[in-house]
């Protein structure tokens, strides 16, 4: 499975961005897809995933309502929409594919973009 993330960037505070995620060979029609990320210091952190089936997605209790996965199965890509960015979201964002029992379990990694907020 090769994943491709969008490059991220430098944002302001109070800023909109979205992440893409894209995969060759159908990879989310059949995978559960998920985002994580690892702030300066800090350990990886679940951002995020929503399921292949139903196509719900839940998210780590820190999002509380400020981002969004989503996605395009005919481009096989997703999407991880992030507002409201605070410096705090300053990280490495991670997308991959899994599995879900009882939670995520990722199982491939794509490669790390780095989204930056200044105050």
């Amino acid at each position: 499975v090769q994943l491709q993330a969008s490059r991220g960037g430098l944002v302001q505070a109070g800023d909109s961005l979205n992440l893409t995620c894209a995969a060759s060979g159908r990879t989310f029609r059949s995978t559960d897809t998920g985002w994580y990320r690892r702030a300066p210091g800090k350990e990886r952190e679940f951002v995020g995933a929503i399921k292949h089936g139903t196509g719900g997605s839940y998210y780590g209790n820190f999002v509380k309502g400020r981002f969004t996965i989503s996605r395009d199965i005919a481009k096989d890509t997703v999407y991880l929409q992030m507002n409201s960015l605070t410096p705090e979201d300053t990280a490495v964002y991670f997308c991959s594919v899994g599995v879900y029992k009882g939670r995520y379990y990722p199982t491939s990694w794509g490669q790390g973009t780095l989204v930056t907020v200044s105050s």
